[in-house]
């Protein structure tokens, strides 16, 4: 069965038809840059069109950059502070047309490595992290899923971690990979405090350049990139909403 997944990011929102049998993409991924600003109606209008795109029916899974509950939007930390308690699950359902399931952005990443990549099968405590316009985080432990933990808002020097060491961060202050590394490993080691992770998975944009930075990465637990990339997202998100809608049906 194919399902529509999308990730909605800060900077571009991505989308394909996905097999939740294999985990494989069956359609060319298509993204579109993330409206500016990003308000309620604007990106819901770009989700929209991209599902208009692809010609489908069905139900969609949606990853959203924020904290989310129930469907209803919690914090708006890389989009528009007009997102704060929107119910953003009937609002993209009211412009599809479509059964709409949203969860947090990190969180479909983390569902999409647990079900088919990097973290298939582990029992132990897995910790994934999306490293793009900020830090997304997902924590599973047993398989099972520690929702909208949001730890790329840890305070580090005064400021979120994503303020510190991001991938936007690096680009904006044209850091190379060991220097910018250096920063993230002081993120890790803060992580690693407080969870004691047995594998940390690198997701989000910056995991398709895992070998120029990968020797400069200083952790007890293992490291790895996200099998997926940074397909993770689109590919979880259509997972949990194959699953959601079958648990709708059958309740």
């Amino acid at each position: 069965m194919e399902i529509l997944g999308v990730d909605i990011g800060g900077s571009g929102i991505k989308g394909a038809l996905v097999d939740i049998e294999t985990g494989e993409l069956k359609t060319e991924r298509i993204r579109v840059p993330t409206p500016v600003p990003s308000t309620p109606n604007a990106i819901a209008q770009a989700v929209k069109e991209l599902v208009e795109s692809f010609k489908y029916t069905g139900p969609i899974g949606c990853g959203f950059p924020a904290l989310v509950i129930n469907g209803v939007i919690k914090t708006a930390a890389n989009i528009d502070a007009s997102w704060v308690n929107v119910m953003a699950e009937e609002l993209f359902s009211a412009y599809t047309g479509m059964p709409v399931y949203l969860l947090n952005d990190a969180d479909a990443a983390g569902i999409g490595e647990m079900t088919f990549g990097a973290g298939k099968g582990r029992m132990d405590t897995v910790f994934l992290i999306t490293i793009g316009t900020g830090l997304g985080t997902a924590i599973f432990t047993e398989g099972k899923l520690l929702p909208n933990t949001e730890l790329g808002h840890l305070k580090m020097y005064g400021k979120s971690a994503e303020k510190y060491c991001s991938d936007a961060i690096r680009k904006a202050k044209d850091l190379s990979w060991k220097q910018w590394a250096s920063r993230f490993n002081e993120y890790l080691a803060y992580i690693e405090f407080l969870f004691s992770p047995d594998l940390i998975i690198l997701g989000g944009g910056a995991s398709k350049k895992f070998d120029l930075y990968a020797e400069y990465l200083k952790a007890n637990a293992q490291i790895v990139p996200a099998q997926l990339r940074n397909q993770a997202g689109i590919i979880g998100a259509a997972y949990r909403a194959w699953v959601k809608h079958n648990e709708k049906s059958i309740g």
